[in-house]
């Protein structure tokens, strides 16, 4: 009886858009889901430094070089914010690291391509952050209290990113002729990976109904990839690159850009462990976790000792 009091307490407080603070009650099944979706997130955020970080030492420019470092570690940042945001909800960081590194985590399939020319980097900031942020703004309203704060911080640097990839793309589609082909190629490889990113269709999602139920989710897989293709196609419009979708054109009745059918069965090949970088990218994570392990011993050491000096 008291569950079934609990439970109808905090639906009325989901239904009155009030917030869920980590001490309040909860369904178990609301802990699990935020559990997967936050750390989903916070994975995706860590390892989605790798494609990019493989540039740093190869931009350009020293300009380009300093924006590009600022923009990894930007991502470093949220997957920290994230991460502690998880551990509001019972669960340790070494839990959410074993499940990353053991690959029973999943992160965001897009960084499991690979970033073979200085172009890419621009497609990364332009779409796939771009997509970042249609899907993140609406989480600055999701339900858990915690989340909604750290993603508001996180929505304003990802609009840099966002900015600075847009840029990059720009200044390449304006050079020279083979600047202009490279922007083009990695908008050809990135495009259809990025419209992958918002997850399967609504039916087929296994978590969204419920999601949206409790507000965790405030807007469906297809209203966000909609708008997405919406205004990035005018985006690619206006720097003169064409989006690799024959069947994109605007539809005037419904008010919104028709585009092309996605291949789920290559989402479901990288998503399962299949896609070009995946065990490239769980290596160099497992690699950097072992190169670290001095670090965490050195700070559990002072740790330590500071809390032995406060006893005395």
């Amino acid at each position: 009886m008291q569950d079934a009091e609990q439970l109808a307490r905090f639906e009325r407080a989901i239904a009155a858009e009030e917030k869920v603070e980590p001490r309040d009650w909860m369904p178990d099944k609301y802990r699990a889901n935020l559990i997967r979706q936050i750390s989903q997130h916070a994975h995706s955020e860590v390892v989605g430094q790798l494609p990019e970080g493989n540039w740093i030492t190869r931009a350009p420019s020293l300009r380009r070089k300093a924006i590009l470092l600022a923009k990894v570690q930007d991502e470093a940042g949220h997957g920290l914010y994230l991460y502690s945001a998880t551990e509001t909800l019972g669960v340790t960081r070494e839990e959410l690291q074993d499940d990353l590194l053991s690959g029973r985590a999943k992160y965001a399939s897009i960084f499991n391509y690979p970033t073979l020319s200085w172009a890419d980097v621009g497609a990364i900031g332009w779409l796939v952050d771009g997509a970042a942020i249609v899907n993140q703004i609406s989480l600055c309203r999701t339900s858990y209290g915690p989340y909604a704060r750290a993603m508001v911080r996180i929505c304003k640097e990802e609009s840099f990113h966002q900015r600075q990839g847009f840029e990059i793309m720009q200044t390449l589609a304006a050079g020279s002729p083979a600047q202009k082909a490279m922007a083009q190629d990695a908008l050809d490889r990135w495009w259809w990976p990025t419209l992958m990113m918002f997850g399967p269709h609504d039916a087929e999602s296994a978590h969204s109904q419920q999601s949206m139920q409790w507000k965790i989710k405030r807007q469906s897989n297809d209203e966000l990839r909609q708008k997405f293709v919406d205004q990035t196609a005018e985006q690619a419009a206006h720097i003169g690159l064409v989006v690799p979708d024959p069947a994109l054109r605007w539809n005037a009745a419904r008010r919104h850009y028709d585009f092309g059918a996605i291949d789920w069965a290559e989402f479901q090949r990288v998503l399962g462990g299949n896609g070009p970088c995946n065990r490239a990218r769980l290596a160099a994570r497992r690699k950097a976790h072992a190169d670290g392990a001095w670090v965490r011993e050195a700070m559990l050491a002072h740790a330590a000792k500071q809390a032995a000096r406060a006893a005395a």
